[in-house]
C-alpha cells in the first residue's frame, strides 16, 4: 500500500505531502490543477520514463518519494537484489534539469530498470491510454493468458518451439543449389589445402622470429660471448681460477679457524657457478653455427604466415582452428543430403511435438476464455450494461505449420453492447463510456489473482455519465474493500463514494502557478461535491444535493461492507 507521497518541484508542483489512506482514495480538481501530475510522479518514481520537462522552471531539479508497505512480493525482490529495508520501503527519483535522473530504493542507488520490476509488485497503473490498448487485437491473447495462468503450458510449447526452430534453421543452412554446393565446396578445399600445405604449429611464429633476431645480431653477440668466456677461462689470471685458488686458500684457513668455514663454503659455491656458467655460455656459442640457408628459410617462413594471417584475416592460433571450421563445413556439404534427411525427419517430429504442446495450450485457453466471458460479462452488467455480450473469438493461426511462437491461436475479444445487435470488434462497437468500464471489468477480474497491492484509476469516467458514473465508482468501491484504490474523477457520483478525498488546487503568485494537494474534511467534500456538480456557483440546492449524495453513499458502503 502507498502511505506517502513527497513531491518536490514537479512541473506546477513546488511542495507537495500527501499521505494516503486504505481503501478508496479519491482526487478532484479543475481541469489543469495538477492532478495528473501526481499521477505521473507516481509513475515516475517507479521506474516510468522521466524528462527535464517534468522539473518545474527555475529549479535545479525535481524529486518524488514514495513510502510503501512492505510485503510478501517486495520483501522477497528487496532479498534477492541485496537491498535492505526495514517496516517500510522507500522509493525516490531525483529528476535533474538536464533530464538525467537518479533512483534510490531504501537509500541504496538503484537503476530505473530495477525500479520498474520492484514496481511490478507494487502499483497497478491504469492511464488513459489502456483503452486504446484494449482495442489493440494483438495483445488480446496477452490478456487471456495472463487471466488463465497457462504459464506450465506456454513453457512448455516455448521450449518446444525453440527446438523445431533451431532444427529449421539448421535444415535452411544445408540446403542450397548445387551450383552454389559446387562453388562453396571448391573455395573449401582450395583453402584447406594452403592451409594444410603450410603445416601451421602452435606457438611456432614467435619462435621463427625469436631465432631470426638472434641470427640477425649473431655477430655480436659472438664477440661479447668471445671477451665473456675469455674473462672466465682465458690466461693464467682467468675469473674461474682465481676463484678456485682463493677456495682453495680460505679452506686451509678453514682448517686454523672455524670461523672461515662459512666463507670457504660460500667461495667454493661461487667457483661451482662460474664453471656452471662457463659451460653455458661455450654451449650457447656452438649453437651459432648455422647456416647462410637457415636465416633464409626463416625468412620464407615468416613471410608465409604473415601472408595468410594478412588473407585470412586472423593470427596463427585462429588460422588452426579455422581449418578445422573449413574441413567440418566442407565434411557437412559433402555429407548435405544424408544430414539434411535426418534434419527433416527430425524437424516433423518436433513439429508433431509442437502441435501436441499447442494444443494441450489452446485447451488451457479455450477454457480461460469461458471463465473470463462469464467473469467479465457479470462485471459489465454490474456497471449498467445489463444487455451486454462478451466472448473471445479463437481463430487458428495462418502459418504453413499450423503455429507460431505463440501457439496456434489468434485471440481477440468481441462483444455487442446492446440486445439485438451481433458480436463484433470492441474498437468498432464500444463507445469511450463502454470502453473504460470494459478495462474497468478486467481490471477486477485480473486484480484477484494480481499481488499487487494499490491500483491507480486515471481518469476512468471517460465517456462516463448518470447512472453508468454511479456504477463504477460502486464498483470502484467493491474493488478498494480488497486493495487500495487511487483514482482521479471529474464526477460527483464517483467522489462521493470515496474513503479519502483529496482536492488539487492551484493558484497564481508573483507571477507563477502554485498547485496545492489538501485532504478534505466531510464539509470540504461536500462542497466539493457541489462544485463537480454546478462549477463555482455553489447554492444552498446544490450544497443540499451533495450531502443527501454523500449519505446515500455511505449508506451504500455500509450496505457491501457489512454484506462481505
Amino acid at each position: 500500500m502507498l502511505n506517502e507521497l513527497h513531491i518536490e518541484n514537479i512541473a506546477v508542483i513546488e511542495k507537495a505531502d500527501i499521505s494516503f489512506g486504505r481503501g478508496f482514495n479519491v482526487l478532484t480538481g479543475e481541469t489543469g490543477a495538477g492532478k495528473s501530475i501526481v499521477i505521473d510522479s507516481i509513475g515516475a518514481v517507479l521506474g516510468g520514463r522521466v524528462s527535464r520537462e517534468l522539473v518545474r522552471r527555475g529549479a535545479e531539479k525535481g524529486t518524488v518519494t514514495a513510502v510503501f508497505d512492505l510485503e510478501e512480493g517486495s520483501g522477497k525482490w528487496l532479498e534477492e537484489n541485496g537491498i535492505d529495508a526495514e517496516d517500510e520501503l522507500i522509493l525516490q527519483r531525483r529528476i535533474n534539469a538536464d533530464g538525467k535522473s537518479s533512483c534510490r530504493i531504501c537509500g541504496m542507488p538503484v537503476t530505473a530498470s530495477q525500479l520498474k520490476e520492484l514496481a511490478l509488485f507494487l502499483v497497478d497503473i491504469h492511464g488513459q491510454n489502456d483503452g486504446r490498448q484494449l482495442m489493440d487485437e494483438s495483445r488480446h491473447r496477452e490478456y487471456l493468458d495472463r487471466f488463465g495462468a497457462v504459464e506450465v503450458e506456454l513453457r512448455a510449447f516455448a521450449e518446444a518451439y525453440t527446438a523445431y526452430t533451431a532444427t529449421k534453421k539448421e535444415l535452411a543452412g544445408l540446403q542450397m543449389d548445387e551450383i552454389e554446393k559446387a562453388r562453396l565446396s571448391e573455395s573449401l578445399k582450395y583453402q584447406i589445402d594452403e592451409l594444410e600445405k603450410a603445416g601451421l604449429k602452435a606457438g611456432e611464429y614467435e619462435g621463427l622470429c625469436s631465432r631470426r633476431d638472434l641470427l640477425r645480431n649473431s655477430e655480436k653477440l659472438r664477440e661479447a660471448l668471445d671477451q665473456a668466456v675469455e674473462l672466465l677461462d682465458g690466461g693464467e689470471d682467468n675469473a674461474l681460477s682465481m676463484a678456485q685458488n682463493a677456495a682453495y686458500y680460505t679452506d686451509r684457513a678453514a682448517t686454523i679457524s672455524g670461523e672461515l668455514e662459512g666463507a670457504a663454503e660460500s667461495i667454493k659455491s661461487a667457483a661451482y657457478a662460474l664453471a656452471d656458467a662457463l659451460e653455458t655460455l661455450r654451449d650457447f656459442k656452438d649453437s651459432l653455427d648455422f647456416s647462410p640457408e637457415e636465416y633464409d628459410q626463416l625468412e620464407s617462413r615468416i613471410a608465409l604466415l604473415n601472408r595468410l594471417e594478412r588473407k585470412y584475416g586472423r593470427d596463427e592460433d585462429e588460422l588452426i582452428s579455422y581449418l578445422e571450421e573449413c574441413r567440418t563445413r566442407l565434411d557437412d556439404i559433402q555429407y548435405a543430403d544424408e544430414r539434411s534427411a535426418k534434419l527433416e525427419k527430425q524437424l516433423k517430429e518436433r513439429a508433431a511435438v509442437c502441435r501436441k504442446a499447442a494444443k494441450q495450450l489452446s485447451e488451457k485457453r479455450q477454457e480461460a476464455a469461458k471463465e473470463l466471458e462469464k467473469r467479465i460479462t457479470s462485471q459489465l452488467r454490474e456497471l449498467n450494461m445489463p444487455s451486454v455480450r462478451f466472448a473471445v473469438d479463437f481463430s487458428p493461426v495462418e502459418t504453413e505449420e499450423g503455429f507460431d511462437a505463440s501457439g496456434a491461436d489468434k485471440v481477440r475479444f468481441i462483444m455487442s453492447a446492446n440486445a439485438g445487435e451481433e458480436l463484433g470488434r470492441i474498437s468498432r462497437i464500444a463507445s469511450g463510456g463502454e470502453l473504460s468500464r470494459i478495462m474497468l471489468a478486467m481490471k477486477n477480474v485480473f486484480a484477484e489473482n494480481d499481488p499487487v497491492s494499490t491500483m491507480i484509476f486515471d481518469e476512468i469516467d471517460t465517456g462516463v455519465s448518470g447512472i453508468a458514473a454511479q456504477r463504477v465508482g460502486e464498483k470502484l468501491f467493491s474493488v478498494s474493500l480488497g486493495k487500495q484504490v487511487m483514482c482521479v474523477t471529474h464526477l460527483p457520483q464517483i467522489a462521493a463514494m470515496a474513503d479519502n478525498h483529496y482536492l488539487i488546487s492551484k493558484e497564481e503568485k508573483n507571477g507563477r502557478t502554485f498547485t496545492a494537494v489538501s485532504k478534505l474534511d466531510r464539509e470540504g467534500r461536500k462542497r466539493e461535491l457541489a462544485r463537480l456538480h454546478g462549477g463555482d456557483n455553489i447554492t444552498p440546492l446544490t450544497l443540499a444535493s451533495a450531502e443527501e449524495q454523500l449519505e446515500a453513499a455511505e449508506r451504500y458502503k455500509a450496505h457491501v461492507s457489512r454484506s462481505t
